[in-house]
């Protein structure tokens, strides 16, 4: 959900169980201020849901849910991803919101339009989702080779 759909972690967290359905191909949302958005669910991202689903033995409102059937909390994740990141060996900007950040990135690498990305990272303001995009050199020729009349 992080990568997959551009959530924030505190996003993905309060979810509840009847906001998801793995057959939806689009969730509702709510972000910072409480703003609503759509945002698209990806095959795996469906897939990977039904399989937690099925799995998890508690039947509680909140979707993420720790060993002890309570909603999970943002610090669980954030060490959980600590543990992983030294484990694999990976830079300390290995972080959950990394993944909202390479969501946009990978998005606007790909040829998605900056308004469309800040729609679905719910962003209020276009220079706010401009800084979650890291855009390199060789896109920003490729752009200017494609639109500039003398190029």
């Amino acid at each position: 959900l992080l990568y997959g759909a551009g959530l924030r972690i505190g996003e993905a967290l309060s979810l509840d169980r009847r906001e998801v359905e793995p057959a939806r191909a689009e969730l509702r949302v709510r972000g910072k201020g409480d703003k609503e958005r759509v945002v698209p669910l990806l095959p795996v991202v469906r897939e990977a849901i039904a399989a937690y689903l099925a799995l998890c033995p508690w039947r509680t409102e909140a979707l993420f849910v720790g060993k002890r059937g309570k909603r999970l909390q943002p610090t669980v994740i954030q060490a959980l991803v600590r543990r992983l990141r030294r484990a694999l060996d990976l830079p300390e900007t290995a972080t959950p919101h990394a993944l909202r950040h390479s969501f946009a990135t990978h998005l606007l690498s790909d040829g998605a339009d900056l308004r469309a990305i800040q729609e679905l990272l719910g962003h209020a303001s276009l220079s706010t989702t401009q800084r979650y995009t890291a855009v390199d050199g060789a896109r920003l020729a490729q752009v200017h080779a494609a639109a500039h009349p003398r190029a």
